[in-house]
């Protein structure tokens, strides 16, 4: 009995106490908790004083939506040009990238490896290098610079890598080859085979990709800012200039505003993917 106790296994056992899983869980319930009210509570703060009289005084002013009003009327066109853009750039970037991925997934080539840490360089660059870029090439083309294609084609060079990576990711998960093979042993096309294999077992790499482009569209302002004209003014661009020229409750509006769109637009687009796992398609 001594030696069992004197053992050295033993005595570190009894040493060191361990977290039952019934206190490992609300910890990590309450560290989750924290983490979120960090990131979140600043930005209700921020919208909040958007619906605020002053936003000095507090909520002891009172609530008022004039505030929203005026970005709206103030910067409508800003929003709409923002949506606008975001939905060219997604249109652009399913049509390239979704075919890119496929193809990268399925390659095994080096010259395809090389092509992929190439099409990652504009995601390593600051906006700000990728915009003088595009500027240097295209300045010079007065209707193309000052129309909002240049600033998709800005956003499409910064998203695309988002695409293709998602696409090539849920590829390379799947045995989507012998898919592919079952369903051409059986008489189909390419064409049908991707249209009824390949589509529907990517669809939610499709769907996660056009989330990221849409939602990076939108937000993106580094790139935007020097691409943007007086004419093509988007809403991160608007915002700044909102929160440095205006009142603070003009931009908790705006910020405000912000949210109100993208937040249903983010939700719709999940719900596009389905709620389930994906299902294998039978060739």
């Amino acid at each position: 009995m001594a030696a069992r106790i004197g053992h050295p296994l033993a005595i570190g056992s009894q040493a060191r106490p361990r977290i039952g899983p019934r206190l490992l869980l609300p910890a990590q319930a309450a560290l989750t908790l924290l983490l979120a009210a960090f990131l979140i509570v600043p930005v209700g703060m921020s919208m909040l004083a958007g619906v605020t009289r002053n936003d000095f005084i507090g909520l002891r002013s009172g609530f008022t939506l004039h505030w929203v009003a005026q970005v709206w009327d103030m910067y409508r066109d800003a929003i709409a040009l923002s949506l606008r853009v975001a939905l060219a750039t997604l249109v652009v970037t399913l049509v390239a990238g979704v075919p890119c991925g496929y193809a990268l997934a399925r390659s095994r080539a080096r010259a395809a490896r090389l092509f992929e840490r190439m099409l990652m360089l504009p995601v390593a660059m600051p906006g700000l290098a990728s915009a003088l870029g595009l500027l240097a090439v295209y300045g010079g083309l007065r209707a193309f610079r000052s129309s909002s294609w240049f600033i998709v084609v800005g956003h499409v060079v910064f998203t695309l890598p988002f695409m293709v990576r998602s696409v090539q990711a849920i590829c390379a998960g799947i045995d989507l080859r012998g898919l592919e093979e079952g369903a051409a042993s059986l008489g189909a096309g390419f064409t049908q085979r991707m249209r009824t294999v390949v589509l529907p077992n990517i669809r939610p790499g499709i769907v996660a990709g056009a989330l990221t482009v849409v939602t990076l569209s939108i937000g993106e302002f580094n790139l935007t800012w020097m691409l943007a004209t007086p004419t093509t003014k988007t809403l991160p661009v608007g915002l700044a200039d909102a929160y440095a020229s205006l009142r603070l409750e003009v931009g908790s509006a705006y910020t405000l505003i912000f949210f109100v769109l993208i937040v249903p637009l983010l939700v719709l687009m999940q719900r596009a993917a389905g709620d389930g796992p994906p299902r294998r398609a039978r060739p």
